[in-house]
């Protein structure tokens, strides 16, 4: 991108910052009930704008940014459930099998990924992968539990497969 295109870009970014950002941390703050999350995923919202490089049309900056936000929240809520539950299961752990506190935030971190990855898959793939390798159900079962034919099963589960190596693959 040229230096005069970043340059209208950040007084874009700016103007937008300058005119919304306290309405941004409002808003935030009576859907999260925290003024430090709120604070926090403004922050982050504007970090969004300012990577993808897009500023909204004239009159939309308010709609635009709340689309973002939405999607933040939602991840922050996804991310706390995640957390929640594998704190739970360490709670089923005997105390010497319970892994340390470094060890633990890297495995939240992966089922982060691995929820963003499996997010990103159809639902029929997802649903079709997690009834295969998580319940162990045969493909004529998942077929009847999914109302599609067993060659769309064998798909479904090719297809989640794929994504998970490609997704093991680029973590390498």
């Amino acid at each position: 991108m040229p230096s005069a295109d970043i340059s209208i870009l950040d007084q874009d970014i700016d103007g937008i910052y300058r005119d919304h950002h306290g309405w941004l941390r409002g808003w935030l703050r009576r859907r999260l009930g925290c003024s430090e999350a709120a604070a926090d995923l403004a922050h982050d919202t504007y970090l969004r704008v300012l990577t993808t490089g897009k500023v909204p049309p004239v009159g939309e900056s308010r709609r635009y940014l709340t689309r973002i936000a939405k999607g933040l929240v939602i991840d922050r809520y996804r991310r706390q459930q995640i957390e929640a539950a594998y704190i739970e299961s360490l709670r089923h752990l005997p105390e010497p099998q319970v892994p340390g506190a470094e060890t633990q935030q890297m495995i939240i971190e992966s089922l982060i990924e691995i929820d963003i990855m499996l997010h990103s898959l159809p639902t029929k793939v997802r649903k079709a992968l997690l009834l295969r390798q998580l319940d162990g159900l045969s493909y004529k079962s998942i077929a009847a539990e999914l109302a599609v034919s067993v060659s769309s099963v064998e798909k479904y589960v090719a297809r989640g497969l794929a994504a998970c190596y490609l997704a093991l693959e680029n973590g390498r």
